[in-house]
């Protein structure tokens, strides 16, 4: 079974600065935005809010 590319593997980095990061899977067509979730931080030891890469 083929992937789609209407929901494609992204990577959400902290803005923590700690280098951690997360994947995950998004749908393009309904948020076209870049994704931010609020996830834990293994490095820093609390929530922070992890942003898409391009």
């Amino acid at each position: 079974m083929a992937r789609s590319t209407a929901r494609p593997v992204v990577r959400l980095k902290s803005t923590a600065g700690t280098g951690v990061t997360y994947v995950t899977r998004k749908n393009r067509l309904s948020d076209p935005d870049r994704l931010v979730l609020r996830k834990y931080d293994p490095v820093a030891g609390r929530h922070v809010t992890f942003r898409e890469e391009r």
